[in-house]
This record gives structure tokens, C-alpha cells and sequence, in this order.
């Protein structure tokens, strides 16, 4: 409509969770909270709520390189979000596709490298780890592993200490990945540090903040970042944006009370509060 410009585009590539807390439903509601307009790729289905992976069935390779095709056959995207993948024929045809794609149109990619549900379900199994490693983080503008995702990725202990978790980071740029966000959630302490690893290094931190309801982060952050580089945003830029927006999103997480064990942060924290 005359008026009214296009807002950017982002897709995401990912699973769905039927509870709506984290995978695709959560990225397109992270890309909406922040003016963008989503689109998406469905890798997996998956039964799933607050407390529990109940069971996972994947789309088939040929189905995933049909809806990467059409989407970038239409849509102008900015950037692209990859979470859950499930195996090692998922990530091929993904490394594929965007291989080819990007070889015509660079854009940014942000790679959450999703391997455990917060319910503590595996979501991706050992032998897909290598395929990983070698086809999709050599894609990544971003990669964002907590500290059990990036130990496993490098075959080595969770990080300790900012040192160590700066040692990962570069180790992991040192795989192909441009900039990676070494997300410190899981560290001890009453100070959350996240450090961006990259050719402009960033160090973020905030207040622990003491809820359950906490399903999700991880997709969002990523999706918040996503978001940013659609919007023509630098990754440091991007990054420090989402990790704000994210941290509202926790701090309102208990105003929803959805589920009975771990329920989702609150993505239109902002919004809702103004309408």
C-alpha cells in the first residue's frame, strides 16, 4: 500500500514446537517483536510443551530444499536464522542450498547450532555434529553456542572462565565462522557474560536473572539477531540490540505463566504492555 514500505525481511530454517515457547515459533515472534517480517523453513515437527520432547518427526530433505527454494525464489530476503536441524541429511541439503543462494546474493547467516531441548532432549544426534562443523559454520556470519554447544563442537570441556570461553570463540571462528557470540547463560555467578568474538569483539552482561520460565532463549537471541542484520545493522550492533530486547523478554517471562515447567520468555514484552 502506498505509504507503507516493505519492512525487511529473515527466514528461519528450524523445527517447530507445538508449545509456540521456542524453534520457529519463537523466531517468527522474535522477527515480528523487532519489525521484521518472517519467513520460514520447517525441518522438523516436534510434540512438545514446557516439560518434555515427546516425540520428533523430520521433513524430508527434498521437502526442506523445495521451501528454501521457493521462499528465496519470491521473497527478498535480508538474512537467514538455521536452528534446529535433526541430522546429518538435514544439514547437507541446507549447506547446499544456501551455498548455491548465497554464491548469487550474499546475505548473513546466523547459526544456532540447537543440540539439547531445555527439557534436557536430545535434539541432534552425534553423527550430525561433524556435518555441522564442516558444511554450516563455514556459512555463519554469527554462530551463537552456549558453552555445552561449543565444548561439543571443539570436543573439549565446557568453558570456565571468559578466557576460556574467548579461546573457544576464536577456535571456533578458526572453523570458518565469522563472529561468534560465546552466550555465558549457563556459567555460575550472578553476572551473565556474553563476548562476541570477531573482528569488532563485544562483551555483554547482565543481571542472572532468577525465573524457570526461560524456554526459548537461545532461539530468540538468535532470531534478535537475524532481525538486526536484515534491518542493515553491524553484527556488534545486532548483537547488543537482541541481547536487551532478550533480557526484557526474561525480566516479563513470569507475566505469562504458560506451561507447568519451563514456559517462555515474553517477545512482545514491549508491545503488549503499550496496547
Amino acid at each position: 500500500m502506498p505509504g507503507f514500505p516493505s519492512p525487511p525481511i529473515a527466514l528461519t530454517i528450524a523445527g517447530s514446537d507445538s508449545s509456540g515457547g521456542a524453534g520457529i515459533q519463537a523466531d517468527l515472534k522474535s522477527f515480528s517483536a523487532l519489525g521484521v517480517f518472517g519467513a520460514s523453513v520447517i525441518t522438523a515437527i516436534t510434540a512438545q510443551n514446557t516439560r518434555t520432547v515427546a516425540a520428533v518427526e523430520p521433513v524430508s530433505p527434498a521437502m526442506i530444499a523445495a521451501q528454501i527454494d521457493t521462499v528465496f525464489g519470491d521473497l527478498d530476503v535480508r538474512a537467514v536464522k538455521i536452528g534446529m536441524l535433526g541430522g546429518p541429511d538435514v544439514i547437507t541439503v541446507v549447506a547446499d542450498r544456501l551455498t548455491a543462494l548465497l554464491a548469487a546474493n550474499p546475505i548473513p547467516v546466523v547459526l544456532d547450532p540447537v543440540m539439547v531441548a531445555k527439557s534436557g532432549d536430545p535434539l541432534l544426534p552425534d553423527e550430525a555434529v561433524s556435518a555441522l562443523r564442516e558444511r554450516l559454520i563455514p556459512l555463519a556470519t554469527v554462530l551463537t553456542p552456549n558453552l555445552p554447544e561449543a565444548a561439543r563442537l571443539l570436543d573439549r570441556a565446557p568453558a570456565q572462565t571468559p578466557d576460556e570461553m574467548r579461546a573457544q570463540g576464536k577456535a571456533l571462528c578458526a572453523l570458518g565462522a565469522t563472529h561468534v557470540l560465546m552466550k555465558g547463560g549457563h556459567a555460575s555467578g550472578e553476572t551473565c557474560t556474553d563476548l562476541l568474538i570477531g573482528a569488532e569483539p563485544l562483551t555483554l552482561t547482565a543481571p542472572r536473572q532468577h525465573t524457570a520460565n526461560t524456554h526459548g532463549t537461545g532461539c530468540s537471541l538468535s532470531s534478535a539477531i537475524a532481525a538486526g542484520l536484515a534491518q542493515g545493522m553491524t553484527v556488534p550492533d545486532a548483537a547488543d540490540r537482541a541481547h536487551g530486547w532478550l533480557q526484557g523478554a526474561i525480566a516479563a517471562a513470569d507475566e505469562l505463566a504458560v506451561g507447568l515447567g519451563h514456559g517462555p520468555v515474553h517477545h512482545f514484552h514491549a508491545l503488549w504492555r503499550q496496547a
